[in-house]
Parts: C-alpha cells; structure tokens; sequence
C-alpha cells in the first residue's frame, strides 16, 4: 500500500530498491559470503549496498518467506541454518515435484517430447564430459541444469517457484556434498533413464526414474553429511 503523498514514480524507485537489496543479499548467501548463524543488521546491509534501511528490511522480510533468513526483534537479520530433518523435508517436495515434472513432460506430444529429451540429453553429455575431466564444478551446474530444464518443460510455472526456493534453502549441503562425494557417476545413468521414458512417452516410467533418481540422492547425501558430523549447513 502507498504512503500518503508518493508518486507513482516514487512508488516504483521505493520497488526497483526492494528488488535490488532482494537481489544484493540473496546472492550473498548463496555464495556464502555470510555462512550459517551469522547475524547481520539491516543498518551493515544498508551500508554495503548502498541504500536506507527501508528496503533492505523488505528485501529481508521476503528472504524470511523463502526461508533463507530470520529477522530477529531488535538484534537484526539472521542467517538461517538447515538440520537434516530440514534437508528430508526439502528432498520430500523435490522427490514430488520432479516426478510429477517428468511424468508430465512423457504426457506431451512428441515434437514436445523431442525437444525435451534434446535438452536433458545436452546436460546429461556436460555432465559425463565435465566427469571425465574431472571438473567437479562442471558436473554441477550441468546436472542443476538438467533438473532446472526438467522443470522448464514440464509447463508448471508453480513447480519451477518452488523448486527455486527449496534449492536456495540446501545450496549449501549441495556444493559441500558435491565436493565429497564418490559417486557422481550414478546420476548419468539415471538421467538417462528419465530421458528415455520421456521420449518413448511413458508417464509411469518417467515418474518412476525422476522419483528414484532423487531419492538414491537423498539417501546418498543425508548420510555424508552425518558422517562428516555436520548437523547445520
């Protein structure tokens, strides 16, 4: 709601400096520039990005919905830590969603189908290159591109949304992970399998390989991360 007295330009400037402060802290975050616990006020954001505090405060306020933050009465703006139960709970929407996404895709018609299948091939192939090469990094943003195309096909904006939101909340169990784990290999096979039940227009296989895929990864990472003691991340 307007404030008596703001102009219609005022109303947008006081938005586009919510979106950049939104923007600014989100990417903080996420390249852990304030690692998990921190706590930062709204007066050191402001600073930093060069603002007033009113928009830092909103920008935090939508972080907070996104779970990424917590706004602290009176001590500032908290950076939220995940626990393993936060980590199964967001494996439980991703397991979901995902599924539904390839099983939805597999339903298309097949010049939609085609297209789809070219993608997912295209990252799948980055992937095993960027394996062989030893490029751990490479293999990451190759396979978050091959389950953010997943998404894209599947013609749910909603889907994409959430996925966007969860998987800023495990970024970093993702990236800690990624650097341990022995057996990236195992998700080029099984994204291949999601590619071809998607071309041969099979729902149930489709669903089927996405669901698994996902859940050997949970049962695969939640156990790392115990057993290099981490209980927040």
């Amino acid at each position: 709601m307007a404030a008596a007295g703001e102009t219609a330009s005022t109303i947008k400037a006081r938005s586009w400096l919510v979106d950049e402060a939104y923007a600014a802290l989100r990417g903080a975050i996420l390249a852990n520039e304030y690692p998990p616990g921190h706590q930062v006020s709204a007066q050191e954001l402001a600073l930093r990005f060069g603002m007033s505090r009113t928009p830092v405060q909103e920008a935090a306020l939508r972080l907070q919905q996104e779970g990424l933050v917590e706004i602290v009465p009176k001590r500032g703006i908290r950076i939220r830590a995940l626990t393993a139960e936060d980590l199964t709970e967001i494996y439980d929407v991703v397991i979901a969603i995902e599924a539904l996404a390839a099983e939805r895709i597999a339903g298309m018609d097949s010049a939609a189908r085609r297209r789809a299948g070219e993608g997912l091939a295209a990252e799948t192939d980055r992937m095993a290159a960027a394996l062989a090469a030893g490029d751990r990094e490479a293999w990451g943003a190759a396979d978050a591109a091959f389950h953010a195309a997943l998404i894209a096909h599947c013609g749910n904006r909603r889907f994409g949304t959430i996925i966007e939101a969860v998987n800023a909340q495990s970024h970093r169990a993702r990236a800690i992970t990624m650097r341990l784990s022995d057996n990236l290999a195992a998700s080029i096979p099984e994204h291949r399998a999601i590619i071809a039940a998607i071309r041969a227009g099979e729902g149930g296989a489709a669903h089927a390989a996405a669901r698994q895929h996902r859940q050997r990864a949970r049962d695969t990472v939640l156990p790392l991360l115990a057993r290099i003691g981490l209980r927040h991340f």
